[in-house]
């Protein structure tokens, strides 16, 4: 089987389809990555599930199987998305059961069962049985039966739950949830801004450098040449009280989706998101290899002096350079995935990949363009504006290139697919320092 697209430093899975991280957290010791799962087909068919890698460091990582089934009533169509809170000596996990009923159905204002779930762990790899909290008609009665995604917190000594939503009014919103004990929910609030889609996925809410954030994957935006220029949008408002700012997209590359946050014992704030997009018009051609997608760098996240929200790769990931190289102004060279490139920008430049795909800034927009569509497979152009770039760093892995631009102020995150094992790197305007990249290592345990 050819494995040239094997990822070295991203999480995918063993086999089949691989979309949402869930669960993410610091437990026992390690790190645990939870994600969607559909380990029966790479389309992303069969049984909709929960896989698990866990980590000491971020850069082993161990595949220990399938977390969760569809296996009671209340999520006999999917376990869908979640998160995880640590509370004394427990990992307590939440996640959506979905059921489809048969019948005449649109499963937007009947025939969908949306079920918070709960699973506790004392070792985070056997769990409890699970218990059922919410129901439909715990939800507010403007709600559509679309609600999921539960992420917790817990604040001035009692627990909070935030929920996406779109109500029957077709309304992107979430839900604010508040308990004393984990079990027992009531109903705080509706978050919203009105005409900005018809349904909130995938939502977080935390704090970073004295400003709150609420993060959010919309659906129904309207599509520009700069902006959500997917078919749906990953980003975040500052909040203040119940209002919200501008919505801030997390990243304009082709591949990001519904991204989660938590902390690491050092307190960094972490962020992982799919590096995938759910009904996309471009394709992967590692289905038919039996696997498709990848979960995306863990990045760190920060707030500058300036106020503004920055992402850049774990520092742990410097720890995986080994061979250092440059490519000055003008020069091609080849270089093997994976590897990692530096520059400061004084002008316009433009790093060429294998005449297939080109990063390009004029001074005021940056552009990401496959030429080639055998290595984008569909994918044609993102840009973003940016007016003041100092610097770019791109981490390119086997078949990914994840982009950042000045010290993290913009992101682009794209899957990419050579034909080759190494490709050619072109540089015009723009001196790159690079380095090897040694690989994670990765042991498949479970299954």
């Amino acid at each position: 089987m050819c494995e040239k697209w094997r990822q070295k430093l991203h999480i995918e899975p063993p086999h089949g389809w691989l979309n949402d991280p869930n669960g993410l957290c610091w437990f026992n010791g390690k790190y645990h990555v939870f994600f969607q799962y559909s380990p029966d087909s790479a389309n992303g068919g069969g049984r909709k599930c929960w896989g698990h890698f866990e980590s000491p460091n971020l850069l082993r990582w161990d595949f220990v199987g399938t977390a969760f089934f569809p296996d009671i009533p209340e999520d006999r169509d999917g376990v869908y998305s979640g998160s995880a809170i640590i509370v004394n000596d427990t990992m307590e996990l939440f996640y959506t059961g979905n059921v489809k009923e048969s019948g005449d159905h649109d499963y937007i204002t009947s025939g969908r069962g949306a079920n918070v779930i709960r699973v506790s762990s004392k070792d985070g790899r056997s769990f409890s049985e699970k218990r059922v909290l919410l129901r439909n008609s715990d939800y507010p009665e403007y709600c559509s039966c679309h609600i999921r995604d539960p992420k917790l917190w817990e604040k001035n000594g009692k627990y909070c739950m935030i929920l996406g939503a779109r109500t029957l009014s077709d309304e992107g919103c979430v839900l604010i949830y508040e308990s004393d004990n984990l079990d027992e929910w009531r109903f705080e609030k509706k978050i919203s801004v009105p005409g900005f889609g018809y349904m909130w996925e995938c939502p977080d809410m935390f704090d970073m450098g004295g400003q709150r954030l609420l993060s959010v994957s919309p659906q129904g935006l309207t599509h520009t040449e700069y902006a959500n220029q997917n078919v749906y949008s990953s980003g975040y408002f500052r909040v203040n009280g119940d209002s919200l700012g501008d919505f801030e997209e997390w990243d304009y590359g082709f591949d990001f989706y519904a991204p989660q946050t938590f902390c690491a014992p050092d307190g960094r704030r972490i962020l992982i998101g799919w590096m995938g997009i759910g009904d996309i018009p471009y394709t992967n051609p590692t289905v038919t290899l039996g696997w498709q997608h990848c979960l995306t760098l863990p990045r760190e996240i920060t707030v500058s002096n300036d106020g503004a929200v920055l992402q850049n790769p774990i520092r742990e990931l410097e720890l995986l350079r080994s061979g250092e190289f440059t490519v000055s102004d003008s020069e091609c060279k080849r270089v093997a995935p994976p590897f990692e490139l530096y520059g400061e920008i004084n002008g316009s430049f433009e790093i060429n990949f294998d005449n297939s795909a080109a990063l390009s800034y004029d001074g005021k927009i940056f552009r990401l363009e496959f030429t080639n569509d055998n290595v984008g497979c569909g994918r044609t152009v993102r840009n973003c504006t940016i007016e003041k770039c100092g610097n770019i760093r791109v981490i390119a892995d086997m078949s990914s290139l994840e982009i950042y631009l000045d010290g993290g102020r913009k992101v682009l995150s794209t899957r990419f697919y050579p034909e080759n094992k190494s490709v050619n790197l072109c540089a015009r305007g723009i001196f790159l320092k690079g380095w090897n990249l040694n690989g994670m290592e990765v042991n498949i345990i479970g299954e």
